[in-house]
């Protein structure tokens, strides 16, 4: 009769314990996750001037890890600035012309439904749009709060990565049960994937906002400039995305009493610079990371629901780091499993 080795028992036992533990915290701090992906998103991209500052130029570690924390912060926050700043005046029109705006969109839907014999704005239909907007405002709210306390946490677990980078990455060595080759794999492909996807995004909405700023300067839109900083920003959004650009502008449209202008803009925005979205997205992110339009695609589906706004960055990557664990996996007992471990 065989009998399981004491070594054998002890591995699994210790394998059981290890899997309960880190279910327990995965459940507990599940709303951690996206703070802990954003910072090593940002570890990807600043590890290389982080190591430049520290051994070439023989900075600190916290300065060089604060001076790289606050680059970095400053780039996000500029663009929202800009945006706010330019977004101020607008807004303000906005409210002040409500009433002009709400009275050109309707005289010009009364036509249509006049012409083809059909009722769109209802009782109905304005109930309905009324507890749509009452019951967005507070999951609005409460997404605003989310982001904010996602932003400090993500800085405050980027701080320990920078400083602790090196440290990090050979514990990542030394702990991860796989042959020396196939961990390097996937460091590197997971670190290739974060870089495409995150210069990639940013990219993507510099070309949906160029191609919006050629439909602007052809329908005569007074600002254009302006309203490509905005495409350009709302672009990275998930869901809506540019619409949160083009839309206002046709409804602008409306209110100056040129109803024509603002389809060829609602045709234009949804018709063109959506698609561009699409396109862009599969051509950059394959030619970056060797990402699979479908791999893009359904990643970014199921990225957004998990991860919050950085799904758009790791929707992708979860699907391919499953398809590199199957590789990995044949790789590690197709050839009589992991061998000695090289000393570094």
């Amino acid at each position: 009769m065989n009998y399981l080795s004491n070594n054998i028992v002890r591995q699994v036992l210790i394998l059981m314990v290890i899997l309960l533990i880190g279910v327990v915290l995965f459940v507990n701090l599940q709303f951690f996750l996206p703070s802990f992906l954003g910072a090593y998103t940002f570890y990807v991209l600043l590890r290389k001037w982080m190591f430049l500052l520290t051994d070439k130029y023989k900075w600190k570690k916290s300065l060089a890890a604060l001076v790289l924390m606050l680059t970095s912060f400053l780039v996000i926050l500029l663009p929202i600035l800009l945006l706010v700043n330019m977004m101020a005046s607008k807004v303000a029109w906005s409210i002040e012309h409500s009433n002009e705006i709400l009275t050109s969109i309707e005289k010009y839907v009364n036509q249509y439904e006049a012409r083809f014999k059909i009722e769109i704005i209802t009782d109905e239909n304005i109930r309905k749009l009324t507890t749509y907007s009452a019951e967005m405002l507070p999951k609005i709210l409460n997404a605003t709060f989310n982001t904010v306390f996602t932003v400090v946490m993500l800085y405050f677990v980027l701080y320990f990565m920078l400083v602790e980078g090196r440290k990090m990455e050979s514990r990542f060595y030394d702990w991860v049960p796989l042959k020396d080759e196939n961990v390097i794999r996937i460091r590197k492909e997971m670190n290739g994937m974060v870089f495409s996807n995150a210069v990639g995004i940013p990219l993507i909405a510099l070309i949906q906002g160029l191609v919006a700023l050629l439909g602007f300067v052809l329908l005569g839109v007074q600002e254009p400039m302006f309203w490509f900083v905005i495409v350009c920003i709302t672009a990275m959004l998930p869901v809506v995305g540019a619409a949160l650009a083009y839309v206002p502008l046709a409804l602008i449209f409306f209110a100056e009493d040129a109803p024509v202008r603002g389809v060829i803009m609602l045709v234009y925005g949804f018709g063109v610079i959506g698609l561009v979205d699409n396109f862009a997205r599969f051509w950059l992110q394959r030619k970056m990371g060797d990402v699979h339009p479908l791999i893009t695609a359904f990643g970014v589906i199921i990225g957004i629901p998990i991860f919050g706004f950085i799904g758009l960055i790791f929707g992708p990557i979860l699907i391919s780091l499953f398809l590199l664990m199957i590789r990995v996996y044949a790789s590690e007992f197709n050839d009589g499993g992991k061998g000695v471990r090289q000393s570094s």
